[in-house]
């Protein structure tokens, strides 16, 4: 029997195992444009590199390049005496002229709020002894080491590059190396984007400093740079505003950018970063890199079955193939996945100054110059930069996000105050680094105070997936608190006195029809009376956790008693707005009332069947309205509600789509030209990664208060193991499965926690706690349940 079990366990690890080869983009040919590039970042200090063999480019970024400033008077200050005027209009049914007072008196001046800015190209020009063409071209990203390689041949000699951005050393590294002794010869200089700024050489080094300006906002930081040439034989000379080197073995670049953003110091920081990462070795530096950054990427493997030459294709190339028949390369699905992973932990970690931004941590230079600019848009692309990692098993990636949230809630206090003359902290739909919560200049898209409320939401997600109660006492709790108390003092009966309602507000960025009028501000739309149970169901469930605020947790329960419930409109589907208004953009790409099905669980396949059915047809009458709205976000939205609806094959096709219209070369997701005065393809990380919390769900969920495994699987996806996805309740699990269902499957307990387990009820399974057989029968729901202590295991093998 031992044997038994060992070998099973064997063969579920061997077969959840990914390699190297299998989590990895690789190219045939330079990059020509930025969408070719690819990515290396270490959270702060990042870039896209093209891989040129005349000359290589590096677009460099730093998420503290910020323009803009603080606006001290952003809000016109209204208070709840006029507020509760205005509700009047709303309660007398005077829609039209309460927008209109909506318009007058709820916008605000935004004239300082900035954008990200990129910084601008390093560029390396390289000069040959000989002439003629390269051949044996390679550029390869290292999704599990984050290593990005170049090689090619050239006359008769090979040359290599390897770049990464370590976040240990805090620096971006360049290693050029050749297999004939002195034939590195190269010319660096720089193209800096932003203006005014200066670059002047020191000894070894390139040194620029500026200012990040933007031709829409006042102000904007200062930032230093420092790109330092160190060179292994040959020689190395300053050209005016270049650096040259001849006849070198090996060329190592050191590079870092720093901001004055909450750092007066940031001059100095930069030289002393360079100056240690000098006295250190490529190859010390390096290694610590990859450990550091593998200790992450490789806690989570997947596999969606293989077509082996399918790893022996350029990327691009597997792309066009996978669009003709998706089918024939599931493993590609399985890479895109690894690469959302890979962009999370470039892109956000434990020390990085700034949570991801609207667009990305990489910046093409297209949305900063959009109206809309690369901000932090809190009404769904923010929280979907975040939704992956919790379940991908990368918490420690959203401590920027919840230094931000702490941010806010100092700023939002004054917006609560000024704006509707309530208690706590609130914030609207757009929001910067300078401490920007107003409603913004216009509220179609900007009158949202619960967008605090959706982006706090994430703090009670943690404590779910960690159980980390300093977490919930220190950092989650108060500012839930703050929140709740916002949403206790804002909200208001309704005429009736039967329920308590938020508003005017709007369900983001859509409208309605009312009086042959379109028209966007209504008291209580679904999306906030989703999110204020959220905020107030998580902070009451904190509260009794810690055993604090009696009195607060009773006038929280009295107020989710008087909440309205979720409604259907009379075509079946979920009622966007308080009333059934009809919708005045049918084919619109903003779904906020479907918060209720994913990420939360108010509308549910067990809980809530009728609802559960109105999803499905809100989701069906959006597809099928002409011109659908079919973005990056949008389409990765489908994904995931399907998934929580358990629509295997449509879930798969949303895959697809995004695949085929939404992804470019890199595997970037992209907002399509012509949505929001789009005039080109604009890079937005959201799709990425909230597509590939959608692959996740569709794996595992647990929302419902047990685990379920392979809920939403596609036929295409037929044989597979994975390896590391996380689960409500702090653990960790390890299947593998065929055409039959889940083979086997282990639980690891990282918290004492009481689990419940869905069995397939088409398979039995033997069942092991700390490889002990133990004797479980599933009640009438396919359900087992077991208290597991931290460090236990619990394997489920089928029979």
């Amino acid at each position: 029997m031992k044997n038994k079990i060992i070998i099973l366990l064997c063969l579920l690890f061997c077969t959840s195992y990914v390699s190297a080869e299998n989590v990895a983009l690789w190219f045939d040919s330079p990059a020509n444009q930025w969408m070719q590039s690819l990515p290396v970042g270490n959270g702060r200090l990042g870039a896209m590199i093209f891989g040129g063999v005349d000359t290589e480019k590096l677009a460099l970024n730093e998420s503290s390049m910020w323009a803009g400033q603080y606006a001290p008077e952003q809000e016109k200050s209204f208070g709840k005496a006029k507020l509760q005027e205005l509700r009047e209009l709303f309660f007398q049914g005077k829609l039209v002229e309460g927008n209109q007072m909506c318009h007058e008196y709820l916008t605000s001046d935004n004239h300082s709020f900035g954008t990200h800015l990129p910084v601008g190209d390093l560029n390396i020009q390289f000069l040959y002894p000989v002439e003629g063409s390269y051949t044996n071209y390679k550029r390869v990203l290292d999704l599990d080491k984050g290593l990005h390689t170049v090689s090619y041949t050239l006359g008769n000699v090979t040359y290599t590059r390897e770049c990464f951005a370590s976040n240990p050393d805090d620096v971006l590294v360049m290693h050029v190396t050749a297999n004939k002794k002195s034939s590195v010869s190269v010319e660096i200089s720089l193209n800096l984007l932003r203006q005014p700024s200066k670059v002047r050489t020191l000894d070894n080094q390139l040194i620029f400093n500026g200012q990040a300006l933007s031709k829409n906002s006042k102000g904007g930081v200062w930032f230093e740079g420092r790109v330092t040439v160190s060179a292994i034989g040959g020689n190395v000379q300053t050209k005016e505003n270049k650096i040259a080197v001849s006849n070198a073995d090996e060329l190592i670049l050191r590079i870092d950018i720093r901001t004055d953003y909450k750092n007066p110091g940031y001059k100095g920081l930069c030289k002393k970063t360079v100056k240690a990462a000098e006295k250190k070795s490529y190859e010390k530096i390096k290694k610590q890199h990859i450990a550091d950054f593998s200790a992450l990427f490789n806690r989570v493997s997947l596999s969606l079955g293989d077509k082996r030459d399918a790893y022996q294709l350029p990327t691009s190339v597997r792309l066009k193939q996978y669009r003709e028949n998706p089918a024939e390369d599931p493993a590609f699905v399985a890479l895109f996945f690894q690469y959302a992973r890979y962009l999370l932990i470039s892109s956000s970690r434990e020390n990085s100054p700034l949570p991801i931004a609207l667009q990305g941590f990489f910046n093409d230079n297209l949305a900063c110059n959009m109206a809309w600019t690369n901000d932090y848009h809190l009404d769904i692309n923010t929280q979907q930069n975040y939704w992956l990692s919790n379940v991908g098993n990368l918490s420690e990636c959203n401590a920027p996000l919840f230094k931000y949230i702490q941010e806010l809630s100092v700023y939002g206090q004054r917006t609560a105050q000024n704006v509707y003359g309530c208690k706590g902290w609130t914030a609207h739909t757009v929001a910067n680094i300078w401490g920007y919560t107003s409603p913004s200049n216009g509220i179609g898209y900007g009158l949202f105070p619960t967008a605090s409320s959706w982006l706090a939401s994430h703090l009670w997600t943690e404590y779910e997936y960690t159980q980390d109660r300093k977490f919930l006492k220190d950092t989650a709790y108060p500012l839930l608190k703050g929140n709740a108390e916002f949403l206790l003092d804002y909200m208001v009966e309704d005429p009736s006195g039967k329920y308590l309602l938020t508003g005017p507000s709007i369900s983001p960025e859509n409208s309605f029809v009312y009086n042959n009028t379109a028209l966007s501000a209504s008291m209580m739309p679904t999306c906030d009376r989703v999110l204020a149970y959220e905020i107030l169901n998580s902070t009451l469930q904190s509260a009794r956790i810690l055993n604090v605020d009696i009195d607060f947790q009773n006038d929280i329960e009295n107020a989710l008693q008087k909440l309205p419930p979720i409604r259907l409109m009379a075509n079946g589907g979920i009622r966007e707005w308080l009333e059934d208004y009809q919708e005045a953009i049918p084919n619109h790409r903003h779904t906020t009332h479907l918060l209720s099905l994913y990420p939360f669980n108010q509308i549910s396949l067990d809980y809530t069947p009728e609802l559960a059915k109105g999803a499905l047809t809100t989701i069906e009458n959006r597809l099928s309205a002409p011109d659908w709205e079919d973005v990056e976000w949008s389409r990765a939205n489908m994904i995931c509600y399907y998934a929580r609806l358990h629509k295997n094959q449509e879930a798969y096709n949303s895959i697809n789509i995004l695949l085929e219209k939404l992804i470019r070369d890199n595997l970037f997701s992209v907002s399509p030209v012509g949505i929001a005065g789009a005039a080109t393809d604009i890079f937005a990380i959201d799709g990425n990664q909230a597509a590939a919390a959608g692959i996740a769900e569709m794996l595992i969920q647990s929302q419902n208060g047990y685990i379920e495994l392979l809920p939403c699987l596609p036929e295409q996806w037929n044989k597979g193991a994975c390896a590391g996805l996380c689960i409500r309740g702090g653990g960790q699990v390890d299947f593998s499965w065929d055409r039959q269902g889940v083979k086997a499957a282990t639980i690891h307990a990282k918290n004492d926690y009481p689990y419940r387990i869905k069995l397939p009820k088409e398979n039995r399974y033997e069942i092991l706690l700390n490889q002990k057989r133990i004797n479980m029968v599933p009640d009438k729901h396919g359900l087992i349940s077991i208290s597991m202590n931290q460090g236990d295991t619990l394997n489920l093998i089928r029979l």
